[in-house]
């Protein structure tokens, strides 16, 4: 979570394409570099939008000439410039693309897409979310582009829509698979899953997220989250770090507050984000009796002291590529409880980094954390043995080589200097 800003994304868009369009016309060795351009839906607070900016400001730039082009947030979102600004990575904006389908404005954004790619001419198209893999990979295709790859963050082919869209989406995404050199997957289990539902093996690889953690590994002094929400000290916290969305299950998180709330009526729950579920989440809150030890925190930048002053963090998607939250929570040595889908499995080894749980069991999660916080010792030794799973497994660096190295393949492979 860092930070809520609105993007004059026409000013934005003239300024990205200024600095890339200057490159291209520059020297002998930027016209030697392989020129990318990532095309992300939109840069709303989560996880994709920290892995393509990431990508965006630290591929090699004595090998590559990168672009990230986005669409605009929605209100209630929340967006990732500050992270952008921090980074040094100035988008390009075509704001017709983003989350919403409507057909006319997509069109739009496509022609503006193709219109983009002519003129810039890259050697690769990565693009990153479902409106972005479907009219970035049919732009980088109409534009003549060599090299197409499409990441998939997780997926929607279950838990998101009813089963008729979800063939339709499924159709959709077999078609534009064929229009796509690589598909990376976030996690080994996903690779498979994607299999699974009859995508080209020989087309999948695997990548794992790779995100900042360093901030997340020097010690934090415990106490402002707390003070701020009028937590004591020795009272139990426990808390959630997710876009308040009908796919991350807030409801089964709150209603496990309430059975753990009659076992320790002095323990305390943090909701941290935001989104377009927020006021029914409230409302639910009251309803379970929990209006004054649950508290909706909003969007925050200061993570490392959120994680500081949370005992136990937990996890409660229906659905997940791979958990941002759940890996950051873990790179602070915090004690996790999550629920066993997608690919959080891959991150929490159970009983040994963190715990798992089934997707929509409220009483096994109440369980669950009972457990840590009736056993502090144990909590510590998990919240240990988390660290050590995800860093540096999940670090930047490692992701940064990763795609490095799969770039240089495919280019390799198409005979692309």
């Amino acid at each position: 979570m860092h930070g809520v800003v609105h993007q004059d994304p026409t000013l934005t868009a003239r300024r990205g394409l200024r600095i890339l369009a200057g490159r291209r016309a520059g020297s002998a060795e930027a016209a030697a570099r392989c020129r990318v351009v990532r095309i992300i839906t939109r840069l709303n607070i989560g996880g994709p939008a920290i892995h393509t900016l990431l990508l965006t400001a630290r591929l090699d730039r004595g090998r590559f000439q990168p672009l990230l082009v986005t669409g605009a947030t929605t209100a209630d979102e929340g967006d990732m410039l500050p992270l952008a600004a921090q980074l040094g990575v100035r988008p390009y904006f075509v704001p017709e693309l983003g989350r919403v389908v409507r057909p006319g404005q997509d069109l739009l954004a496509l022609a503006r897409l193709v219109r983009l790619l002519r003129r810039l001419r890259p050697t690769i198209v990565h693009t990153h979310l479902a409106k972005a893999g479907a009219l970035g990979r049919l732009a980088a295709r109409l534009a003549g582009v060599p090299v197409v790859i499409h990441t998939y963050h997780g997926h929607v082919f279950h838990s998101y829509f009813s089963p008729l869209r979800t063939r339709a989406v499924l159709a959709a995404e077999h078609f534009l698979a064929g229009l796509t050199d690589c598909l990376v997957t976030v996690g080994e289990r996903q690779r498979r899953e994607l299999a699974a539902y009859g995508f080209r093996p020989q087309q999948l690889v695997a990548i794992p997220l790779g995100l900042d953690l360093e901030r997340f590994l020097a010690p934090t002094p415990r106490g402002a989250l707390r003070r701020e929400l009028g937590v004591p000290a020795d009272a139990p916290l426990v808390g959630i770090v997710a876009r308040l969305v009908p796919i991350k299950a807030h409801d089964d998180f709150l209603r496990a507050a309430a059975l753990l709330h009659r076992e320790r009526p002095d323990a305390h729950f943090a909701i941290v984000g935001d989104g377009e579920r927020r006021p029914a989440l409230e409302g639910l809150a009251a309803e379970l009796g929990l209006a004054g030890c649950v508290h909706f925190v909003g969007w925050r930048r200061d993570l490392p002291a959120v994680y500081a002053d949370l005992d136990v963090v937990c996890l409660t998607s229906l659905n997940e590529g791979s958990p941002v939250a759940l890996i950051e929570a873990m790179a602070a040595a915090r004690a996790v409880v999550a629920t066993a889908v997608g690919g959080v499995p891959e991150v929490v080894q159970d009983g040994a980094s963190g715990l798992l749980v089934p997707p929509r069991d409220p009483g096994a999660l109440a369980s669950a954390v009972g457990r840590l916080l009736a056993e502090p010792g144990h909590a510590a030794m998990l919240g240990r043995a988390a660290r050590a799973a995800v860093y540096p497994r999940y670090s930047a660096q490692r992701l940064v080589q990763d795609i490095e190295a799969l770039y240089t393949r495919l280019l390799a492979q198409r005979e692309v200097a």
